[in-house]
């Protein structure tokens, strides 16, 4: 039977997108401090933990320099079976199925249009250098901190459906604007279209604040008390006291939300995929399985667990220790 491999510490890599927080005020610059110099006149983005290419992370040990580092992609690839596992190395040929980040925005970002599995991997291989991967990029946003964001566009017979299966909506924008846009036809001119949606658009965005807000209201008592139109992506799952999970509806990956009081330990069980972990607030210790040593961790930390390893965090000092974890979805292995 081959030896486990061993959960590794991980140096990350950062983007310095203009819209993110500058200096110390970042998160991704705090923990990015962790194991790097940062620079408080940059603004410090996106923190990226994994293989992809425009920001592969590396082992803090195992020999890994500044010089010479040992990339996480690499390390996986001499072994690909015993560190995802199995089914994961199949699936995704070797490779991590996931890009871990953490996000700190100072202004409205970038509008971002992913393609399908197939456009992209017709992209990837008309032109690599621009498309870096096959990967369709689907996605999962976990609030740190109270956040605002508009996802997703729609075509003229999906908003059709909104507009006359959403009352609270219709109750805004009133019958005489809604029964003009459920004339248009998607061969209409697209002068005329945009006419009849500034018209929805400039309704909507003119209510005032108390009709809104009662709205929302009405919207989310009703979302609350139907079994249908709630996202599954918003749910989350209690595993136990001290761990929430974020299961999205695809393999990919899903994320757990660990927080410990101090002197409060929680164990991760062993699974057959691979799974990141990044402290984000408090300090504490992290013990491998069957192990009797612990090391240190602090924020910014973030371990590389392989498959079939089994974890134990415990929190000290005087505050709440958070962790998020990453890993593949676990309805792959059941």
């Amino acid at each position: 039977m081959k030896d486990i491999p061993k959960p590794q510490r991980l140096r990350c890599s950062v983007q310095n997108y203009d819209w993110g927080r500058t200096g110390e005020e970042s998160t991704v610059a705090v923990l990015f401090s962790r194991n790097n110099p940062i620079d408080p006149e940059k603004p410090y983005a996106e923190f990226w933990i994994g293989t992809h290419p425009s920001g592969p992370s590396s082992l803090l040990s195992l020999g890994s320099s500044d010089s010479q580092p040992v990339l996480l992609k690499s390390w996986i690839l001499e072994n690909p079976s015993s560190v995802l596992g199995d089914k994961v190395s199949e699936k995704w040929h070797g490779d991590l199925p996931f890009l871990f980040k953490v996000l700190s925005v100072a202004k409205a970002l970038s509008i971002q249009a992913h393609p399908d599995k197939e456009l992209a991997k017709a992209l990837h291989e008309m032109n690599p250098s621009v498309y870096k991967d096959s990967n369709h990029k689907p996605e999962m946003a976990i609030a740190l901190t109270e956040f605002k964001a508009l996802c997703g566009f729609v075509g003229i017979e999906e908003l059709k459906d909104i507009l006359t299966s959403v009352p609270e909506i219709r109750d805004m924008i009133g019958d005489e604007h809604i029964d003009k846009y459920m004339s248009i036809k998607e061969t209409d001119p697209s002068d005329e279209t945009k006419v009849v949606l500034r018209s929805i658009y400039t309704k909507l965005m003119s209510t005032s604040e108390e009709v809104v807000s009662e709205s929302v209201s009405k919207l989310k008592h009703r979302l609350n008390t139907e079994s249908k139109g709630y996202p599954e992506i918003l749910q989350r799952t209690p595993l136990n006291n001290n761990v929430l999970r974020y299961t999205p509806p695809f393999d990919e990956f899903e994320v757990d939300h660990i927080s410990l009081s101090p002197g409060e330990s929680v164990s991760c069980p062993a699974v057959l995929g691979p799974s990141i972990l990044v402290v984000v607030t408090g300090e504490g210790s992290i013990q491998m399985c069957c192990a009797t040593d612990e090391d240190k961790i602090t924020v910014g930390d973030v371990y590389f667990v392989p498959a079939k390893n089994e974890i134990k965090l415990t929190s000290g000092g005087t505050g709440e220790t958070q962790v998020y974890r990453a890993g593949v979805n676990s309805r792959l292995f059941n």
